[in-house]
């Protein structure tokens, strides 16, 4: 007689879903500060602002900041869209492993 087990599908995908939803917030909340508000720390050991790290580097470093957290969102969103399709609860027959460790 085979025994049942239970394995959680939708939980991962719903995992996940939170796991890049919460990192593309901070990305995305981090860039938006280096966008508008912050500069590299170069400047507070440059003589003279601007001159190791251009503000045009920092930008182009600040929008790819931007993309990256906005792609993790998209992630998230579409990983917690795709949950729903997901059962929750697959049952299937016990496997048993194709070898043993201490054997």
């Amino acid at each position: 007689m085979s025994q049942k087990e239970k394995i959680k599908i939708r939980g991962l995908a719903r995992l996940a879903a939170w796991i890049f939803g919460i990192w593309g917030a901070v990305v995305t909340l981090k860039a938006l500060y280096d966008l508008f508000a912050g500069e590299p720390e170069a400047n507070l050991f440059a003589p003279r602002k601007w001159a190791f790290v251009t503000q045009e580097q920092w930008l182009r470093y600040g929008g790819f900041e931007l993309a990256y957290g906005l792609a993790l969102l998209g992630l998230a969103f579409y990983a917690a869209k795709f949950s729903r399709l997901l059962p929750e609860v697959v049952t299937r027959d016990r496997q048993e492993p194709e070898f043993k460790l201490f054997e």
